[in-house]
């Protein structure tokens, strides 16, 4: 292949890869909506979990992803790793499902994917309702079943999400790589 090829395919390859994560959700926080209710607050908590997700984990690298502050702490990825496994529950809880713990290999790329994803269905549904005393975290073992109130899902998986974004934010500022300094955290937006 000669350099004029390799150039023109490394450039569509990069415009593919731009519009792939461009599709992804909160590259911005959605409108908000026209009435408050317990549905359309809770939605809103996740939409901010959301787009700072979005940001903390755009343009990571794999010394990024590799980083740790101590031995003794998590890396980035195994930090996003277990942010992806709380997405799954704050899903679940809004869908009625149980929470069931899975293996599954998956490449950085794809945990962004569905962790984004999950958060963002999550929203949706919390925007229709407004029955969160019906949206449990759900167990079930051997030993049999445990349910826990919308409440444990505010202060435990959410709050625990938000808290380790923090983490990345900052571990990645210390490997070199901050966020965009256009984020705005306030509006939810991206300046230009």
């Amino acid at each position: 292949m000669n350099r004029s090829a390799l150039i023109i395919s490394f450039f569509n390859l990069s415009i593919l890869f731009a519009q792939a994560q461009d599709s992804l959700p909160y590259r911005e926080v959605p409108n908000y909506p026209q009435a408050y209710s317990a549905g359309t607050v809770a939605a809103r908590v996740i939409d901010g979990l959301g787009f700072r997700f979005y940001w903390a984990t755009e343009g990571l690298r794999a010394d990024d992803l590799k980083y740790k502050p101590s031995e003794a702490a998590r890396t980035s990825e195994e930090t996003i790793d277990h942010i992806y496994g709380m997405s799954k529950m704050i899903v679940n809880a809004t869908k009625g499902e149980i929470n069931q713990a899975e293996e599954e290999s998956l490449s950085f790329e794809e945990k962004r994917r569905l962790t984004l994803s999950n958060l963002k269905e999550a929203s949706d549904i919390l925007k229709q309702s407004d029955d969160l005393e019906a949206m449990k975290v759900i167990f079930e073992n051997e030993k049999g079943r445990t349910e826990y109130p919308f409440w444990n899902l505010l202060n435990g998986p959410i709050d625990d999400c938000i808290w380790h974004v923090g983490q990345i934010v900052t571990f990645r500022r210390t490997s070199g790589n901050p966020i965009s300094p256009k984020v705005s955290f306030f509006s939810g937006k991206v300046r230009q």
